[in-house]
């Protein structure tokens, strides 16, 4: 299966061919001979996914440990900085009847929390596309004193009070209905986009009843990009434009999930279960981590797609990886300038 990720096979059967093709180089890696296509259908649809999402929680934590101390933040914090959001994978479903998601359609959710200064994924949890996103943030076990950078879809403010409660910091965009009272704003520079930094208490019976303490609102706009974006945090300590940076961030968790859905197997799946297909989510957040291990260990140059590219085409080479990564000379063929015919003398 990590074979099938890594060379981003089409099927099972693809996966075996592969290997067929490969067997006088399997030895080494103590396989005897090639596994039967049945068998490892059978496996994937029986043996329990909790195997590999145990495999991939303890990758995780190898990785945070190699990565401990790096951050490229605009935004120089001790404190642990999450990104939390949700991607959705379509299913067909006469296929995949477990997987309730429209009348007509299918599909699958990742909700995930990943840590913005080691990109590494810090939670993952696997669940139907009919399963709201803000849902989530009644699993995730909240750190004192971390930031959680969401989007709007988040927004409940009982939950955002819990978060407030323990401790933590959250940083998200306001609705644009949202109902408040401001008490006083802080003296902003708006010549670097901060428009206003104000203190609010929420409006409505329900509302206040929800989040009774004072949060913070702030206008920042982005001449970038020419827009204008409204922040809630219950932090009073950051600079205005640091909680912009902040939500800046939040792409990350956007890369992360276009990284794992164009090059790794995680769009099509090779088998019809709901643990079948919760097998294959957790092999490909393990293999993203594996190669983010790989880069941390050896030192390596090369991106995470670099490295992915080389590893699926030399993985049954018999070389040590720290040399098969030395001895790669990337060819980039649109800044060549070698002379060719014209075809038209223009």
């Amino acid at each position: 299966m990590a074979l099938g990720q890594l060379t981003h096979r089409e099927s099972l059967s693809d996966t075996i061919l592969c290997l067929k093709a490969n067997a006088n180089k399997m030895y080494h890696l103590g396989i005897g001979k090639v596994v039967a296509l049945s068998t490892l259908s059978r496996a994937n649809e029986t043996r329990s996914y909790l195997i590999y999402q145990e495999l991939a929680m303890l990758l995780i934590k190898e990785a945070k440990h190699l990565y401990l101390g790096d951050s490229d933040l605009e935004v120089q914090l001790k404190n642990n900085v999450f990104a939390i959001d949700a991607t959705t994978i379509d299913l067909c479903l006469s296929t995949f009847y477990w997987a309730t998601f429209r009348s007509t359609k299918g599909g699958i959710k990742l909700h995930t929390q990943l840590d913005l200064k080691t990109a590494i994924p810090e939670f993952i949890l696997f669940s139907t596309a009919s399963v709201h996103d803000v849902n989530v943030l009644d699993i995730i076990s909240f750190e004192a004193n971390s930031f959680y950078v969401m989007d709007r879809g988040y927004v409940d403010y009982k939950r955002l009070y819990k978060i407030h409660l323990c401790d933590a910091f959250f940083v998200t965009r306001a609705k644009d209905n949202m109902d408040y009272k401001r008490l006083y704003s802080r003296p902003v520079d708006k010549s670097i986009g901060v428009l206003f930094d104000q203190t609010i208490l929420l409006n409505g019976y329900y509302a206040a009843k929800d989040y009774p303490e004072k949060m913070r609102r702030i206008k920042f706009y982005d001449s970038e990009d020419g827009r204008s974006f409204i922040f809630l945090t219950n932090n009073f300590h950051l600079t205005a434009i640091d909680v912009a940076r902040l939500y800046k961030h939040r792409w990350k968790i956007e890369l992360f999930f276009k990284w794992i859905k164009q090059h790794l197997k995680i769009k099509s799946f090779w088998g019809q279960s709901e643990n079948a297909v919760r097998t294959q989510v957790w092999i490909a957040v393990s293999m993203y981590v594996l190669v983010a291990i790989t880069k941390k260990r050896f030192m390596l140059q090369q991106s995470l797609y670099e490295i992915l590219q080389i590893l699926s085409i030399s993985i049954f080479e018999k070389m040590p990886i720290n040399q098969l990564f030395q001895q790669t000379q990337l060819q980039y063929f649109k800044e060549q300038n070698d002379n060719q015919l014209k075809m038209f003398d223009l």
